[in-house]
């Protein structure tokens, strides 16, 4: 079975409210107020929905149609600047300096993390959320390499000024806090010295 026939196959029994990421949700302030934002490897919407709420223009790809049609439907159904597409990011990443908001959450491909950050405008911003191999639970892929290693997120994004990370391993009562996972806020600094504000 490729991919694609795979994550339609989820997708088409997938029960449940679109919901958003943690990394997004609880950290909406750092948004601008304007822009152009990508959810990545978006499923059903849950991003790219609060992102258009918040007054940016959206595209929402992921390699499976069956989530892209439902979401297509529901931003025609809220009205939502949302522009949702079947796309292999592997295959197609988005051009360099397109977006000021990039959303990843549970989706590890390494390789076209470069890409990402070569995306985002002068201070642009992307918030990545996804499992770590470290966890106290069974939630998430099996394989070692669909999760991060300790403080891998940091090492990926090192080219990026880091506003907000979490990653709580097995420290202390692992019954509490954050677990399983790590997030990530980074900002691609302005090369050209100006001062610049996300969206302009």
């Amino acid at each position: 079975m490729s991919i694609k026939a795979k994550w339609n196959a989820r997708y088409r029994v997938a029960t449940g409210e679109r919901q958003a990421s943690r990394v997004l949700r609880e950290n909406l302030h750092l948004l601008p107020p304007q822009g152009r934002a990508l959810d990545l490897a978006c499923g059903l919407g849950g991003n790219s929905i609060l992102l258009a709420q918040q007054g940016l223009h959206v595209d929402a790809w992921d390699i499976a149609d069956v989530p892209i049609a439902a979401l297509r439907n529901e931003a025609d159904r809220r009205q939502l600047s949302l522009h949702a597409e079947v796309r292999d990011v592997t295959a197609d990443p988005p051009a360099p300096e397109t977006f000021d908001v990039i959303v990843v959450s549970y989706f590890l491909q390494r390789d076209i993390i470069p890409a990402l950050i070569a995306a985002l405008t002068p201070g642009g911003l992307i918030y990545y959320q996804t499992f770590t191999r470290q966890r106290v639970s069974g939630r998430g892929p099996q394989r070692a390499e669909f999760r991060l290693a300790d403080q891998e997120l940091l090492r990926l994004f090192s080219g990026l000024q880091v506003l907000f990370y979490r990653e709580e391993g097995r420290v202390g009562d692992v019954q509490k806090g954050f677990r399983d996972e790590a997030m990530l806020i980074g900002r691609k600094q302005d090369c050209s010295g100006v001062t610049r504000r996300n969206g302009h």
